[in-house]
């Protein structure tokens, strides 16, 4: 008798990106990087699991630690303490307890420190993948999986359209996404699977899970959304809202991705001898083209990304589309946006 479904799809989905980062390595150790070893085998490659003891991250941990050994993969597991609520410490530790009984190795318990740019839950995000970027190169990690499920990525593209700040923000969390120095660290094998599914699967497998309270509290504005905002829409719009809302997510990705190498492709057109941008030429391409340009030059004149909204973009076209002798525009980062013969010049002021 095989595995009860829920585990049987939690482990599948899992192989499979085992099976791309052994393909990857693979692929990465066939040149050996030092000559006068030739034969040396490299190693193995380490795959952690950050894992925060709820059902999706336990689930993924428990689902890693059984299909690694079978590929010749090292796992191992890191849960993060964010230190906002009493007793944090105890819950990691005793999340990284479980991690190494499941047979995880190295496991690590790493303390931070949450600051309050951009309010809770964007700090605790910064602080928990600049944690984990740590850990992965101290151990020297391949690749970091993240339980995020179906559902969360709806919850993703509902927070994206509320911001309203372009496709982009529509395509919500990549199957795989990057780090400092690694375009592929973050592997996201749940994005096709729902809650459910992880939570029976830690049901049938007897894992202890823990329900974080903050998922609850509707002082969060995800929690909220959890809690109200998507099973109002499932009541006014029948199920099946979760699914489309995942669906749209990958379709905008590749739009978006496909516009991003347009727009790659063009900055280097509209930019004069000098490297500034040339107006007349950006008003010739198409809007989304040109708005992508302008996002990418404010944010390497050091506005944050995270605070460079769709209307800061707009404000910026208007000098390129509504050229009436307007100033500058102030942007985030102290950045600002100036048309000056012809050319328009975004530096920090």
């Amino acid at each position: 008798m095989g595995p009860h479904p829920a585990v049987a799809a939690i482990r599948l989905a899992v192989r499979r990106v085992l099976h791309d980062i052994l393909n990857e390595h693979q692929t990465s150790s066939e040149q050996p990087p030092h000559p006068q070893t030739p034969h040396e085998r490299p190693p193995s490659p380490l795959v952690l699991v950050a894992c925060s003891g709820g059902a999706d991250s336990m689930a993924l941990a428990s689902a890693l630690a059984f299909e690694a050994p079978k590929l010749g993969i090292r796992a191992g597991g890191v849960t993060v303490d964010h230190g906002l609520q009493p007793g944090s410490d105890l819950r990691a530790d005793e999340v990284a307890l479980r991690l190494r009984e499941m047979g995880l190795d190295p496991v690590e318990s790493v303390a931070v420190t949450v600051g309050r740019e951009g309010g809770p839950e964007a700090a605790a995000r910064d602080a928990r993948y600049a944690a984990l970027d740590a850990a992965s190169l101290r151990h020297g990690a391949t690749a970091v999986l993240l339980g995020h499920t179906r559902d969360d990525q709806a919850e993703t593209v509902l927070l994206g359209l509320a911001r309203g700040s372009g496709i982009r923000s529509l395509s919500g969390m990549a199957a795989v996404s990057g780090g400092p120095g690694a375009a592929r660290r973050y592997r996201r094998p749940f994005l096709q699977l729902d809650r459910q599914t992880a939570r029976k699967a830690c049901m049938v497998q007897a894992l202890p899970v823990w329900d974080d309270p903050h998922n609850a509290d509707p002082a969060y504005t995800r929690s909220r959304l959890r809690h109200e905002g998507l099973p109002a829409l499932e009541k006014a719009l029948g199920k099946g809202v979760v699914e489309a809302l995942a669906r749209t997510a990958q379709l905008s990705r590749d739009d978006a991705d496909a516009l991003d190498a347009w727009a790659s492709q063009a900055e280097t057109a509209v930019r004069d001898a000098a490297g500034l941008l040339e107006c007349a030429k950006l008003y010739a391409l198409p809007p989304a083209v040109r708005r992508r340009i302008l996002r990418r030059a404010a944010i390497e004149a050091g506005a944050p990304a995270g605070s460079l909204f769709a209307r800061h973009i707009e404000e910026i076209d208007r000098l390129i589309t509504g050229w009436r002798g307007q100033g500058a525009i102030n942007l985030p980062g102290k950045v600002f946006a100036q048309r000056q013969g012809g050319r328009l010049v975004i530096r920090q002021g």
